[in-house]
């Protein structure tokens, strides 16, 4: 049994050794916005938007990750029909875009809801790289709730998501 846990654990020390030994990958742009440039480091704060945005409700929230160019992400929200009611529901995004500073996303259907956001992601003046609203992004978030014969009705609304704080930084 011992000898099982240590040829494990000395498995995984070499598969470290060798992951830790491979050069990151650096992606480079033409934007002339830096703001959105791909960072030398993809972690970097300060030039990554990615990270999590407030939402409609607390405890609700934005994820969107921007890796290789591309805006991916999803809105984890309470449910509010009754099949769903209480229950966090995750929605991932089924179409997203960040050209310089316009954003956009439409996620997947879920319980018949989808939502679209049409907007702009800034940096707040006056901020530093990981306060809490650093980021934010305003627009125009539309719902769109289907039924079950079919038909969709849309609300809008005017919104501000601000990013969360990032207690990762020194």
């Amino acid at each position: 049994m011992k000898r099982g846990v240590l040829a494990v654990a000395v498995s995984l020390v070499w598969m470290g050794c060798i992951a830790g030994a491979q050069a990151p990958l650096t992606v480079t742009h033409q934007d002339t916005a830096t703001f959105f440039q791909a960072p030398s480091k993809p972690n970097d704060a300060a030039t990554n938007p990615s990270g999590m945005f407030t939402f409609l409700k607390d405890g609700e929230f934005v994820q969107i990750s921007l890796e290789d160019g591309k805006l991916t992400g999803f809105i984890s929200r309470f449910g509010e029909t009754d099949s769903d009611k209480g229950q966090f529901i995750d929605q991932f995004f089924d179409k997203a875009s960040l050209e310089g500073e316009h954003v956009y996303f439409k996620t997947k259907t879920v319980h018949a809801l989808w939502y679209e956001l049409d907007g702009t992601l800034t940096v707040v003046p006056g901020k530093q790289v990981g306060d809490e609203g650093y980021r934010v992004i305003r627009g125009k978030l539309t719902l769109h709730a289907g039924d079950s014969k079919g038909n969709e009705q849309a609300s809008e609304k005017t919104v501000e998501f601000k990013s969360f704080p990032d207690f990762r930084r020194p």
